[in-house]
């Protein structure tokens, strides 16, 4: 029984000594653990100097330069209309003639109205004058005494009533006349010729329609007539962006149709008025037209055809450039030496760091570790990023990965650089190995 009892107690010690000795391996290897640095893997790139130009883009459709709608300022059947859509048109050629009888009739009434006003006015003119003429006598002979007062004011009363009755017929004259005039101008408004050299890029009715003036709505939109030899880009540019854009801005512009084939095209109007789109929601839009002139043309160009327009608004040369990426915005950087005392318990004051608006940053790779570096940026394109201070050409600035930069990156974090993948090195040596 005591050996058994021995046996028992030694297996219960190798069991413990067994999981106490695990016990303190797991410790050893946990504070090993802790103890060991966090290594960042990184990519850098050199700060360098480059050409910038920042460019602002919009999206938008192909517009004539001039163009024309032609609505009729009558209203009547098309009785000509010997222009079809894509027609080469000149100035003042025939584009639609209106069915004008009524407006014939009002003319021909008009012109027999006119002339039994001329004939009462001749008539009014010569009674007139017989009347002048025995006013005239009876007031020599009223001066004479030859006459008596009733006589020569019966003579006077007859001359005046006569004379307003002449300017009563004048004026009848000139109100035929007036309304003569206007409905020979609205008959002329039946026949509509064309405003300028162009092509009917639009023909929106046929012949025998009819079509609705002008005169009390807006009328019938008949044809549109565009010289098509001067062409624009009319883009909405957001408003956040049109402030930086200028007239005389040139501009690259693709058209859908034409692939990646670029227009080049400047600036020449900025509209003044807003565009709003979904407006009071989440997804409101405020943008403005900007205009810009394509200098190089295309004769399949057509109006309403989309494109897409890259404004350059500014360019820099030769100014230290960072990737756009290697530029973060952090606000716990403190200013400088700039302190803010805080009250302790005791009484007494301590300074710590005043931190202020989150600060535009870049981290460097110094000798295995990250160095933070507060810079003042100005323009960008698409990759780079203008510094106007706080680095120096051939610093080596950390560029990735964004996780690092917008993250995991503080002063002093150790970093490990990685090489850059070159698919193009890749790929020669492959050809190498099968040569």
């Amino acid at each position: 029984m005591a050996n058994g009892n021995r046996k028992k107690s030694k297996k219960k010690l190798f069991i413990f000594g067994g999981l106490g000795l695990l016990v303190l391996i797991l410790v050893i290897v946990a504070l090993t653990a802790g103890s060991k640095e966090n290594i960042i893997l990184v990519q850098t790139e050199k700060v360098a100097k480059r050409s910038i130009t920042q460019t602002v883009t919009a999206t938008g459709t192909i517009d004539p330069e001039f163009k024309v709608l032609i609505t009729p300022e009558v209203t009547g059947e098309i009785i000509s209309l010997p222009v079809k859509e894509g027609d080469i048109v000149k100035k003042g050629q025939l584009l639609i003639k209106i069915k004008g009888d009524q407006y014939m009739a009002q003319k021909d009434r008009l012109e027999a109205n006119l002339k039994s006003s001329e004939a009462s006015l001749q008539m009014r003119d010569a009674e007139l004058r017989k009347v002048e003429l025995e006013y005239e006598r009876a007031k020599e002979l009223h001066n004479k005494g030859l006459a008596s007062n009733s006589e020569f004011e019966l003579a006077e009363t007859n001359y005046l009533t006569t004379k307003a009755s002449y300017e009563a017929a004048a004026a009848n004259v000139l109100q035929s006349k007036a309304q003569l005039r206007e409905v020979l101008e609205t008959l002329y408004k039946t026949t509509i010729y064309s405003p300028m050299d162009g092509i009917v890029t639009q023909l929106n009715v046929e012949l025998a329609e009819r079509v609705l003036g002008s005169g009390f709505s807006q009328g019938t939109n008949i044809m549109t007539v565009a010289d098509l030899s001067n062409m624009e880009a009319v883009v909405d540019v957001d408003e956040n962006d049109v402030v930086l854009v200028s007239v005389g801005d040139t501009a690259n512009v693709k058209v859908d149709a034409f692939g990646d084939r670029i227009f080049h095209g400047v600036v020449t109007e900025i509209g003044n008025s807003a565009k709003s789109a979904g407006f009071g929601t989440q997804e409101q839009v405020v943008n403005f037209s900007v205009k810009i002139k394509l200098l190089d043309l295309d004769s399949n160009l057509r109006p309403g055809m989309s494109c897409n327009a890259d404004i350059e608004t500014e360019t820099v040369k030769d100014v230290i450039s960072v990737p756009i990426q290697s530029v973060t915005a952090r606000s716990d950087v403190p200013d400088g030496e700039d302190t803010t005392k805080v009250e302790q318990k005791e009484g007494s004051e301590t300074s710590l760091p005043k931190f202020d608006k989150p600060k535009e940053v870049v981290f460097l790779a110094d000798n295995g570790k990250a160095k933070i570096v507060v810079v003042e940026t100005g323009i960008s394109d698409d990759n780079y990023l203008e510094i106007k201070n706080g680095l120096n050409v051939d610093d080596e600035v950390i560029s990735g990965s964004y996780r690092a930069i917008s993250r995991e990156l503080e002063d002093g974090s150790i970093v490990r650089v990685e090489e850059k993948k070159n698919g193009n090195k890749k790929q020669e040596l492959v050809a190498e190995d099968e040569n």
